[in-house]
Formats: C-alpha cells, sequence, structure tokens
C-alpha cells in the first residue's frame, strides 16, 4: 500500500517528495532573541525548509523538587524555575521569530511540552506540530495535539513498539509523520539503528524520518537511502556555547554540507526504474560487441 505524504503549510512531505530538512534551535538560542534570529538565518542560508523551537509552561514543566535548585547560567546564580523563564519565548517573540523565518521562505514550528503549550502553539498557526520523545507516553498531551487540527510530527526516541503503537492509536494518521530517534545526546553510532526507519514506515504506513542527534554528518545522509521523507537535527552557532544540546548540534559549515550531501544522495537514489540513459548510449555502442 503506498504511503500518503503529508500537506505541511505549502509543502508536500512523504515517498517521491523532496526531503523536509528541519533544523532544530530548540533552546540554543538560550532566550537571546539576536542569537534566535542569528539561527534562523543560518539555517536558511543553509537550504534547510524549517527550523523548529520548544515551548514550555515552566510552573507546569519544572518538577516541585527541581523549582528551587541553584543553577549557573550565562545571566549568574539563579533557580532552575526563573532559568525555564528566562529561556521562553512568548507570543510577541514568536510572531517576530516567524515572520522573519517566513522572509526567508522557512516554515517555524515547535514542539510543546505541556497542554498549555499546545493552545499557545495552535495559536500561532504554525505549519506543523511536533511531539517529543520525552512526551509520547503524555496521553493527555497527545490527545490536545490531536485536536489542535494541525500536521503532527512524533518522536520515537526513547520509546517501546508497544509506546508507539499506544500513541499512534490517538493520533490522526492521515495528518501524522513519524521520526525515528534515539534519545542519548550526543548519540553513540552504534545506537543510532536507522534501519528502524523502514521498520517504522512499513508498519505505520505514514511519511517517517529521522531526529539525529549523533556529532557527525554520514548516518544523517545514510538515513535518506533507509527511506527518510525528512531530517531533523539541532542546530548551533557555535558548539561550545553554553546550553545542555550545544555539543550535540551542527554548526553552520556542517550543516550547509548537510544539506547539500542530502540533495545529492536524493537525487541520486532515482525512482528504481532500471532504464539505459542516453549518456550511456555512445558507451554502449564502443564497447559492445556487435
Amino acid at each position: 500500500m503506498a504511503i500518503n505524504s503529508v500537506k505541511v503549510g505549502d509543502r508536500l512531505v512523504g515517498p517521491g517528495q523532496p526531503v523536509y530538512i528541519i533544523a532544530e534551535i530548540g533552546i540554543n538560542h538560550n532566550g537571546d532573541m539576536k542569537i534566535a534570529k542569528d539561527l534562523i538565518e543560518m539555517s536558511a542560508k543553509a537550504g534547510v525548509d524549517a527550523v523548529k523551537f520548544q515551548k514550555r509552561t515552566p510552573e507546569l514543566c519544572v518538577p516541585e523538587d527541581q523549582r528551587n535548585v541553584m543553577r549557573e547560567t550565562p545571566w549568574g546564580t539563579m533557580t532552575y524555575m526563573d532559568y525555564r523563564y528566562k529561556v521562553e519565548f512568548e507570543e510577541k517573540e514568536y510572531k517576530e521569530l516567524a515572520d522573519y523565518a517566513a522572509s526567508f521562505n522557512v516554515h517555524l514550528f515547535a514542539s510543546p511540552w505541556d497542554v498549555v503549550s499546545v493552545d499557545f502553539l495552535a495559536k500561532m498557526k504554525h505549519p506543523v506540530i511536533k511531539i517529543a520523545s520525552a512526551s509520547i507516553t503524555d496521553m493527555e498531551l497527545l490527545k490536545k495535539v490531536a485536536d489542535s487540527g494541525l500536521p503532527i510530527i512524533m518522536s520515537t526516541g526513547m520509546s517501546t513498539i508497544e509506546q508507539i503503537d499506544a500513541a499512534v492509536a490517538v493520533l490522526p494518521k492521515d495528518r501524522l509523520l513519524i521520526a525515528h530517534a534515539t534519545s542519548a545526546y550526543p548519540c553513540e553510532v552504534d545506537e543510532l539503528n536507522l534501519k528502524m526507519i523502514p521498520v517504522l514506515a512499513e508498519k505505520y504506513q505514514v511519511p517517517t524520518g529521522y531526529s539525529g542527534h549523533e556529532t557527525g554528518l554520514q548516518s544523517t545522509v545514510a538515513a535518506i537511502a533507509l527511506g527518510a521523507t525528512f531530517i531533523e537535527r539541532h542546530v548551533t552557532l557555535d558548539r561550545a556555547m553554553w546550553g545542555s544540546d550545544q555539543a550535540a548540534s551542527v554548526e553552520p559549515a556542517g550543516l550547509q554540507r548537510l544539506v547539500r550531501d542530502i540533495r545529492v544522495v536524493e537525487r541520486a537514489l532515482g525512482d528504481g526504474v532500471k532504464k539505459v540513459y542516453e549518456s550511456e548510449l555512445k558507451p554502449m555502442q564502443r564497447l559492445r560487441l556487435k
């Protein structure tokens, strides 16, 4: 049975379509609008299709026993709760960032980590919404995302097949895309298990992609050859910047190479129909016995 593409904004994502490349900015902006815009511009110039952020409501996402834990940050020592507020963007910032991304013809969307954030992102009218691997067992959040009416990308890191089954059961399959992932930051090559990409596509019959957290680029390019219809990688201006996700992120030059190589590989894959190309005709006449 053929897998149908899913419309994400003005683009189709699925088999036979150009690979949809997502630059995961996440919280690598450290709450700084200039850094966020620099990351959007850098990603756009590399040729990505979309940039992704993360949205949290701190009072819902931060456990009680961690709220007053002191933390060293770029702004000095503060409680973990204050830090979480410091790195959050609100409606005004999201509108400004979405407009900035649109000026480069790049989509902007985010992953909500709580039900209030789902409402927030639905109001922003993003082209797609992302369910992070950490949220795949949060049925309340999943049902809220399903009710948003938006296309959905769901990552499957740190999840069993049974947990993925349960999540898929409450999500609309005609709007669903599934990303294979391993939730280690950075992830060791031996744990990437890229062969899960076609397995997930066959099992769930939805467009399947890859969300990578490894330090190199080769394995992400290889995911295309295994059928990934979309790719997501964390990006940063500099891996030495402060933040927990920076070390597993791709810097500007690396992102340019990654997008270039993905586009080359998707062209090289062809359509799987054997043919004799015009470029082969002269060699055939010269090399074959009459």
